[in-house]
Protein backbone atom coordinates (compact mmCIF):
# COMPACT_ATOMS: atom_id res chain seq x y z
CA UNK A 1 0.00 0.00 0.00
CA UNK A 2 1.55 3.34 -0.92
CA UNK A 3 -0.03 5.39 1.77
CA UNK A 4 0.28 5.23 5.53
CA UNK A 5 -2.77 6.26 6.61
CA UNK A 6 -6.45 6.22 4.61
CA UNK A 7 -9.59 8.30 5.94
CA UNK A 8 -12.42 5.77 4.88
CA UNK A 9 -15.90 6.49 4.51
CA UNK A 10 -18.62 3.79 5.38
CA UNK A 11 -22.42 3.89 4.54
CA UNK A 12 -24.84 6.09 6.67
CA UNK A 13 -27.72 3.66 6.96
CA UNK A 14 -27.54 1.43 4.01
CA UNK A 15 -24.80 -1.41 3.50
CA UNK A 16 -24.81 -1.46 -0.38
CA UNK A 17 -23.18 2.22 -0.08
CA UNK A 18 -19.84 0.67 1.14
CA UNK A 19 -17.73 0.82 -1.75
CA UNK A 20 -15.44 -2.33 -3.57
CA UNK A 21 -12.18 -0.06 -2.78
CA UNK A 22 -13.53 0.75 1.06
CA UNK A 23 -13.59 -2.97 1.76
CA UNK A 24 -10.05 -3.92 -0.39
CA UNK A 25 -8.77 -0.89 2.12
CA UNK A 26 -10.12 -2.26 5.48
CA UNK A 27 -8.49 -5.67 4.74
CA UNK A 28 -4.80 -4.50 3.40
CA UNK A 29 -4.64 -2.16 6.26
CA UNK A 30 -2.88 -3.37 9.74
CA UNK A 31 -4.80 -1.50 11.94
CA UNK A 32 -7.95 0.49 11.51
CA UNK A 33 -9.10 3.35 14.11
CA UNK A 34 -12.90 3.55 14.80
CA UNK A 35 -15.22 5.66 16.95
CA UNK A 36 -17.03 2.65 18.62
CA UNK A 37 -14.94 -0.72 18.47
CA UNK A 38 -18.85 -2.32 19.47
CA UNK A 39 -20.18 -0.86 16.55
CA UNK A 40 -17.68 -0.83 13.99
CA UNK A 41 -17.21 -4.98 14.42
CA UNK A 42 -20.76 -5.28 13.09
CA UNK A 43 -19.86 -3.68 9.38
CA UNK A 44 -16.43 -5.42 9.25
CA UNK A 45 -18.10 -9.10 10.24
CA UNK A 46 -20.59 -8.06 7.24
CA UNK A 47 -18.14 -7.54 5.01
CA UNK A 48 -15.43 -10.37 6.33
CA UNK A 49 -13.08 -7.36 7.24
CA UNK A 50 -10.90 -9.25 9.94
CA UNK A 51 -8.45 -6.67 11.51
CA UNK A 52 -7.26 -5.40 14.75
CA UNK A 53 -9.01 -2.33 15.82
CA UNK A 54 -8.15 0.89 17.96
CA UNK A 55 -10.62 3.69 19.54
CA UNK A 56 -10.41 6.82 18.32
CA UNK A 57 -12.81 8.89 19.00
CA UNK A 58 -13.17 12.72 20.89
CA UNK A 59 -13.04 12.06 24.07
CA UNK A 60 -9.13 10.45 23.29
CA UNK A 61 -7.87 11.81 20.08
CA UNK A 62 -5.21 14.14 21.47
CA UNK A 63 -3.61 11.08 23.40
CA UNK A 64 -4.19 8.65 20.98
CA UNK A 65 -1.69 10.72 18.41
CA UNK A 66 1.97 9.37 19.80
CA UNK A 67 0.72 5.92 19.96
CA UNK A 68 -0.51 6.00 16.18
CA UNK A 69 2.80 8.12 14.85
CA UNK A 70 4.64 4.83 16.75
CA UNK A 71 2.67 2.18 14.94
CA UNK A 72 3.26 4.30 11.46
CA UNK A 73 6.89 4.74 12.38
CA UNK A 74 6.79 0.66 12.77
CA UNK A 75 5.64 0.52 8.93
CA UNK A 76 2.19 -0.12 10.16
CA UNK A 77 -1.04 1.39 7.59
CA UNK A 78 -4.10 2.35 9.28
CA UNK A 79 -7.27 3.41 8.60
CA UNK A 80 -9.47 6.00 9.95
CA UNK A 81 -13.28 5.08 9.92
CA UNK A 82 -16.23 7.24 11.94
CA UNK A 83 -19.65 5.45 13.39
CA UNK A 84 -20.77 6.31 9.88
CA UNK A 85 -19.98 8.44 7.09
CA UNK A 86 -17.31 10.04 6.38
CA UNK A 87 -14.61 11.15 9.34
CA UNK A 88 -13.81 14.57 10.03
CA UNK A 89 -17.44 15.56 9.24
CA UNK A 90 -18.78 16.44 12.36
CA UNK A 91 -16.81 13.79 13.35
CA UNK A 92 -12.98 12.50 14.97
CA UNK A 93 -9.96 13.08 12.62
CA UNK A 94 -9.17 16.74 12.31
CA UNK A 95 -6.24 16.07 14.85
CA UNK A 96 -5.21 13.22 13.44
CA UNK A 97 -4.94 14.79 9.60
CA UNK A 98 -2.85 18.25 10.81
CA UNK A 99 -0.66 15.59 12.93
CA UNK A 100 -0.12 13.98 9.31
CA UNK A 101 0.52 17.11 7.44
CA UNK A 102 2.76 18.51 9.94
CA UNK A 103 5.22 15.02 10.49
CA UNK A 104 4.52 14.78 6.28
CA UNK A 105 3.20 11.49 6.10
CA UNK A 106 1.31 10.18 3.32
CA UNK A 107 -2.14 9.61 3.46
CA UNK A 108 -5.41 9.73 1.51
CA UNK A 109 -9.15 9.67 1.35
CA UNK A 110 -11.43 6.78 0.47
CA UNK A 111 -15.08 8.83 -0.18
CA UNK A 112 -18.15 7.45 0.07
CA UNK A 113 -21.32 7.96 2.05
CA UNK A 114 -22.11 11.35 3.62
CA UNK A 115 -25.63 13.02 4.80
CA UNK A 116 -25.08 16.26 3.94
CA UNK A 117 -24.83 16.20 -0.13
CA UNK A 118 -27.95 13.90 -0.70
CA UNK A 119 -30.09 16.09 2.05
CA UNK A 120 -28.62 19.56 -0.06
CA UNK A 121 -30.29 18.11 -3.19
CA UNK A 122 -33.32 16.76 -1.99
CA UNK A 123 -34.04 19.69 -0.32
CA UNK A 124 -34.35 21.78 -4.31
CA UNK A 125 -32.25 24.63 -2.97
CA UNK A 126 -29.11 26.31 -4.49
CA UNK A 127 -26.84 23.70 -4.66
CA UNK A 128 -24.04 25.46 -6.32
CA UNK A 129 -22.78 27.41 -3.67
CA UNK A 130 -23.74 26.35 0.35
CA UNK A 131 -22.09 26.78 3.81
CA UNK A 132 -22.50 23.55 5.85
CA UNK A 133 -21.83 23.91 9.78
CA UNK A 134 -22.96 20.76 11.11
CA UNK A 135 -24.05 20.79 14.65
CA UNK A 136 -25.25 23.82 16.72
CA UNK A 137 -24.25 25.16 20.46
CA UNK A 138 -26.71 22.97 22.71
CA UNK A 139 -27.73 25.85 24.53
CA UNK A 140 -30.45 27.99 22.88
CA UNK A 141 -28.83 31.48 23.18
CA UNK A 142 -25.74 29.93 21.47
CA UNK A 143 -28.20 28.54 18.78
CA UNK A 144 -29.15 31.88 17.84
CA UNK A 145 -26.01 34.07 18.54
CA UNK A 146 -24.57 31.57 15.72
CA UNK A 147 -27.58 32.13 13.74
CA UNK A 148 -27.17 35.79 14.23
CA UNK A 149 -23.59 35.30 12.55
CA UNK A 150 -25.36 33.83 9.67
CA UNK A 151 -28.58 35.75 8.80
CA UNK A 152 -27.31 37.87 5.64
CA UNK A 153 -25.41 35.24 4.30
CA UNK A 154 -26.97 34.30 0.93
CA UNK A 155 -25.82 30.90 0.07
CA UNK A 156 -27.97 27.68 1.42
CA UNK A 157 -27.14 26.86 4.92
CA UNK A 158 -26.59 23.01 6.20
CA UNK A 159 -26.85 22.02 10.09
CA UNK A 160 -26.94 18.50 11.46
CA UNK A 161 -29.39 17.85 14.55
CA UNK A 162 -30.19 14.94 17.17
CA UNK A 163 -33.45 14.05 17.38
CA UNK A 164 -33.08 16.00 20.89
CA UNK A 165 -32.35 19.43 19.44
CA UNK A 166 -34.69 18.93 16.50
CA UNK A 167 -37.44 21.33 17.65
CA UNK A 168 -35.20 23.71 19.82
CA UNK A 169 -33.46 24.32 16.23
CA UNK A 170 -36.24 24.96 14.30
CA UNK A 171 -37.51 27.29 16.55
CA UNK A 172 -34.30 29.40 16.69
CA UNK A 173 -34.36 29.20 12.86
CA UNK A 174 -37.72 30.60 12.85
CA UNK A 175 -36.25 33.05 15.39
CA UNK A 176 -33.38 34.35 13.39
CA UNK A 177 -33.70 33.43 10.27
CA UNK A 178 -37.33 34.15 9.58
CA UNK A 179 -40.07 32.95 7.35
CA UNK A 180 -37.07 30.89 4.87
CA UNK A 181 -37.86 27.74 2.84
CA UNK A 182 -36.15 25.17 5.26
CA UNK A 183 -36.53 21.03 4.71
CA UNK A 184 -35.50 18.26 7.36
CA UNK A 185 -34.09 15.16 5.84
CA UNK A 186 -33.80 12.05 8.12
CA UNK A 187 -33.00 8.33 7.97
CA UNK A 188 -31.35 8.89 4.37
CA UNK A 189 -30.44 6.50 2.38
CA UNK A 190 -32.74 3.97 4.60
CA UNK A 191 -35.84 2.44 3.76
CA UNK A 192 -37.83 5.26 5.58
CA UNK A 193 -35.83 8.08 4.26
CA UNK A 194 -37.99 11.44 4.52
CA UNK A 195 -37.69 14.79 3.29
CA UNK A 196 -39.90 17.47 5.10
CA UNK A 197 -40.01 20.81 3.51
CA UNK A 198 -41.66 24.27 4.46
CA UNK A 199 -41.03 27.23 6.30
CA UNK A 200 -39.81 26.48 10.27
CA UNK A 201 -43.21 27.25 11.36
CA UNK A 202 -44.52 24.92 9.44
CA UNK A 203 -42.43 22.31 9.83
CA UNK A 204 -43.01 22.67 13.75
CA UNK A 205 -46.28 22.05 13.39
CA UNK A 206 -45.44 19.18 11.17
CA UNK A 207 -42.71 17.90 14.34
CA UNK A 208 -45.54 18.21 16.77
CA UNK A 209 -47.38 15.49 15.68
CA UNK A 210 -44.85 12.85 15.05
CA UNK A 211 -42.11 10.56 16.94
CA UNK A 212 -38.93 12.22 16.77
CA UNK A 213 -35.88 9.75 16.69
CA UNK A 214 -32.34 9.52 14.05
CA UNK A 215 -30.20 11.83 13.16
CA UNK A 216 -31.61 14.89 10.85
CA UNK A 217 -30.21 17.05 8.70
CA UNK A 218 -31.35 20.80 8.22
CA UNK A 219 -31.30 22.54 5.00
CA UNK A 220 -32.49 26.74 4.89
CA UNK A 221 -32.65 28.61 1.87
CA UNK A 222 -30.34 31.80 1.56
CA UNK A 223 -30.84 35.07 2.92
CA UNK A 224 -32.97 35.98 -0.47
CA UNK A 225 -33.42 39.83 0.37
CA UNK A 226 -30.78 42.14 -0.90
CA UNK A 227 -29.39 43.81 1.65
CA UNK A 228 -29.67 47.89 2.37
CA UNK A 229 -26.22 49.48 2.53
CA UNK A 230 -25.53 52.62 4.50
CA UNK A 231 -24.40 55.58 3.38
CA UNK A 232 -22.04 57.65 5.40
CA UNK A 233 -24.34 59.54 6.75
CA UNK A 234 -26.25 56.78 8.09
CA UNK A 235 -23.22 55.18 9.04
CA UNK A 236 -22.77 58.46 11.55
CA UNK A 237 -26.29 57.66 12.81
CA UNK A 238 -25.11 54.01 13.98
CA UNK A 239 -21.68 55.19 15.30
CA UNK A 240 -22.60 58.13 17.57
CA UNK A 241 -24.99 55.72 18.83
CA UNK A 242 -22.71 52.25 19.39
CA UNK A 243 -19.89 55.37 20.85
CA UNK A 244 -22.32 56.28 23.77
CA UNK A 245 -23.21 52.54 24.19
CA UNK A 246 -19.19 51.98 25.02
CA UNK A 247 -17.71 50.55 21.31
CA UNK A 248 -14.37 51.20 20.34
CA UNK A 249 -14.33 53.50 17.79
CA UNK A 250 -11.75 51.83 15.32
CA UNK A 251 -13.45 48.61 15.72
CA UNK A 252 -16.95 49.62 14.72
CA UNK A 253 -15.09 51.85 11.82
CA UNK A 254 -13.99 49.13 10.92
CA UNK A 255 -17.02 46.90 11.20
CA UNK A 256 -19.11 49.70 9.66
CA UNK A 257 -16.90 49.99 6.27
CA UNK A 258 -17.17 46.17 5.87
CA UNK A 259 -20.76 45.31 6.36
CA UNK A 260 -21.50 48.86 3.88
CA UNK A 261 -18.81 48.44 1.40
CA UNK A 262 -17.10 52.16 2.48
CA UNK A 263 -14.00 52.82 2.33
CA UNK A 264 -12.43 52.18 5.95
CA UNK A 265 -9.88 55.53 5.48
CA UNK A 266 -12.15 57.72 4.14
CA UNK A 267 -14.75 56.93 6.58
CA UNK A 268 -13.15 57.50 9.72
CA UNK A 269 -11.67 60.91 8.57
CA UNK A 270 -15.62 61.44 7.86
CA UNK A 271 -16.43 60.26 11.70
CA UNK A 272 -13.81 61.45 13.23
CA UNK A 273 -13.39 65.16 12.00
CA UNK A 274 -17.02 65.93 11.94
Amino acid sequence: MEDKVYIVSTPIGNLEDMTFRAIKVLKEVDVILCEDTRHSIKLLNHFEIKNKLISYHKFNEKERIDYILSLINENKTLALISDAGTPLISDPGNILVKELIENDIKFTVVPGANALLPALILSGFNSEEFLFIGFLPKKNNKKEEKLNTLKDFDKTLIFYSSPYELIDMIKAIDNVLGDRKTAISKEITKLHETTYRGTPKELIAMLNDMEIKGEFVIVVEGNKEEKKLLTKEEAKQIFDMEIQKGEHPKDLIKKLAKENNLNKRELYNYLMKK
